[in-house]
C-alpha cells in the first residue's frame, strides 16, 4: 500500500502538494481537499515555518477584518474582550513620580514632574485610551500610537489605524520596507520608521505594541484568530437551537384525525365561525384560540400531540459548552468569563493568587505598564524640551505604576502586611495610598505623630 493510500489523501490533492513544493510555494492557501485546512508557508530551505498565518499585507488585512467582524457580531467574543479590559485595565492604572536611583530628588522637582504626568493623563483621557489600547491590541494584534508635542510642552498621543501602515509600491521589492515598517537591513528589530499613508515617519514618533508573534515578526496577530471558527460555530449552534426551539414551541398542539380528509373537513365545518373578524372584509374564520390552562376534550377519532414536550435542549447545550471551553482555554480564562454563567465556577476559587487567569492578567498588566511608562517618560522629555522641567529629569525621577488588584482581597490581612512594610521603610505613605486606591497625601503636609498606621 502506498503512502497516499495509507494516509487517505486524494490523488489530486497529493499532486497539487508536490507541484507547489517543486515551485517553492511560500504562501498559505486554502485547500478544500484536506478538510478545510491551510498549507503552511515554507522557509527558504524548505522547512516549515508556522509562526504567522500571513505572508503579505493583503493576507494580514483579511485576517484583521475577519477578527474585527467577530468583535462586532459575536456575543461570546465581545464578552471575552470586555472581561479582559475589565481585569487588565480595570479602574485604571495609577502613576506616581518617585525619586530615581539617587533617592534624594528634591520635592520641588517631584511635584513639577507629577504635575506634568497628571496633565498628560487628563489631556489624553488616559483611562479611556488604556481601554481602547487593550481593545485594539486584542482585536488587531497591534497598536500604533503617534506622538505630537504641543507648544505648551504637553505631549498628546493619537491612534494610527493598522491599515494606514503600508509599504508604498515603489518599495515593494525591498524586504527592509515590508509591511509598512522600515527596519535595519541587518536587524529586523531595529526600526527606522513607518510608512503612514505613503509618508515616512521616524520611529521615535511612533510607539508600536504587538501581540501574539515573535519579536522579529513586524506585525501582530489578532487574539481571536486561532478560535475564530469556534466562535462562529458556537454562535451558529446557539442560533439554530433558538430557532428550532422557537418553531417547536410556536405550535401549541397537533390534532390527529383517524378518519382521513373527510373527517378533517367535517371537523372544520363544525368549528367554523360564522362571524367575521373585526376590520376584515367579511367571511367565516376557521382559526381557533386556546387560552392558558385550556382543557381539551377529544372526540372519537381525534388525538392531540404536544410537540413542545419533545424539545431536548440539554443535548445541544453540552455541545455549546464544549466549544466555549475550547475558546476559553485559548484565552486562558475561566469559562464563566466567556459565558457570564457562574453556575459551575466559584469566583473565590478562580481568581486566586496562583490561578492561571490571575497569572495571565498580571503578565498583561505588566506588559501594559512597561509600554505606558515609555509613553509617560516621553511626556516628561517633551516637557523638558520646552523648559518646563530640567533636562536631567529622567535621570532624577522614576515613574511608579500600580495596577488594580486582581485576586480576591482580604483587606484586613493586606492592611496588616502593609503596616509591617511601612514600619520597615519598604513602603511610603504615597505608595500605601496608591495601593489601596486612596487620595495621595500632600508631601508637604506634616505626617502623623510617630508615623503610626
Amino acid at each position: 500500500m502506498s503512502v497516499r493510500e495509507r494516509l487517505k489523501i486524494p490523488e489530486r490533492a497529493l499532486w497539487r502538494a508536490v507541484h507547489h513544493f517543486l515551485e517553492g510555494w511560500s504562501s498559505a492557501e486554502y485547500d478544500e481537499d484536506l478538510d478545510g485546512t491551510h498549507w503552511w508557508p515554507l522557509g527558504p530551505k524548505g522547512a516549515a515555518s508556522p509562526r504567522v498565518p500571513f505572508s503579505n499585507e493583503s493576507q494580514l488585512d483579511q485576517i484583521r477584518s475577519e477578527c474585527r467582524r467577530l468583535l462586532v457580531e459575536n456575543e461570546f467574543a465581545i464578552n471575552a474582550q470586555e472581561n479582559r479590559i475589565s481585569y487588565v485595565v480595570g479602574t485604571g492604572h495609577r502613576y506616581r513620580v518617585v525619586s530615581g536611583a539617587s533617592q534624594n530628588t528634591h520635592e520641588t522637582l517631584l511635584h513639577a514632574a507629577q504635575t506634568v504626568i497628571d496633565e498628560f493623563l487628563r489631556e489624553n483621557r488616559w483611562h479611556r485610551r488604556q481601554q481602547e489600547i487593550m481593545l485594539r491590541l486584542d482585536r488587531d494584534g497591534e497598536v500604533f500610537l503617534r506622538y505630537f508635542a504641543g507648544e505648551d510642552g504637553l505631549l498628546r498621543v493619537r491612534f494610527v489605524d493598522p491599515e494606514q501602515i503600508r509599504t508604498p509600491s515603489r518599495y515593494a521589492t525591498r524586504p527592509e520596507h515590508s509591511f509598512g515598517i522600515v527596519t535595519d537591513p541587518q536587524d529586523v528589530e531595529t526600526v527606522r520608521g513607518y510608512w503612514i499613508d505613503d509618508s515616512f515617519v521616524e520611529a521615535s514618533e511612533i510607539q508600536h505594541r504587538r501581540a501574539n508573534v515573535d519579536s522579529h515578526i513586524k506585525r501582530g496577530l489578532p487574539l481571536f484568530y486561532p478560535v475564530r471558527k469556534n466562535l462562529r460555530r458556537a454562535e451558529k449552534l446557539l442560533r439554530n437551537m433558538s430557532v428550532v426551539a422557537g418553531l417547536q414551541s410556536a405550535v401549541a398542539l397537533i390534532r390527529k384525525h383517524a378518519g382521513g380528509r373527510t373527517s378533517v373537513e367535517r371537523f372544520l365545518a363544525d368549528r367554523e365561525s360564522q362571524s367575521a373578524a373585526p376590520g376584515s372584509s367579511g367571511g367565516p374564520s376557521s382559526v381557533e384560540h386556546f387560552a392558558p390552562g385550556t382543557i381539551l376534550d377529544a372526540t372519537a377519532g381525534i388525538e392531540y400531540e404536544f410537540p413542545v414536550a419533545a424539545i431536548d435542549a440539554a443535548r445541544y447545550v453540552t455541545l455549546l459548552q464544549a466549544e466555549l471551553r475550547a475558546i476559553a482555554s485559548r484565552l486562558v480564562m475561566p469559562e464563566f468569563m466567556l459565558t457570564s454563567d457562574a453556575s459551575n465556577a466559584n469566583y473565590a476559587s478562580t481568581l486566586v493568587a496562583e490561578g492561571p487567569a490571575v497569572k495571565m492578567f498580571q503578565r498583561l498588566q505588566q506588559e501594559m505598564i512597561e509600554a505606558d511608562r515609555e509613553v509617560l517618560e516621553r511626556a516628561l522629555r517633551t516637557a523638558a524640551d520646552h523648559g518646563r522641567l530640567p533636562k536631567s529629569v529622567l535621570d532624577e525621577v522614576a515613574i511608579e505604576a500600580i495596577p488594580p488588584s486582581l485576586c480576591v482581597r482580604d483587606r484586613l490581612r493586606e492592611a496588616q502586611a502593609d503596616a509591617i512594610l511601612f514600619r520597615c521603610g519598604a513602603l511610603t505613605r504615597e505608595q500605601l495610598a496608591l495601593r489601596h486606591g486612596l487620595p495621595v497625601p500632600d508631601p508637604q503636609a506634616q505626617p502623623p505623630s510617630g508615623e503610626e498606621m
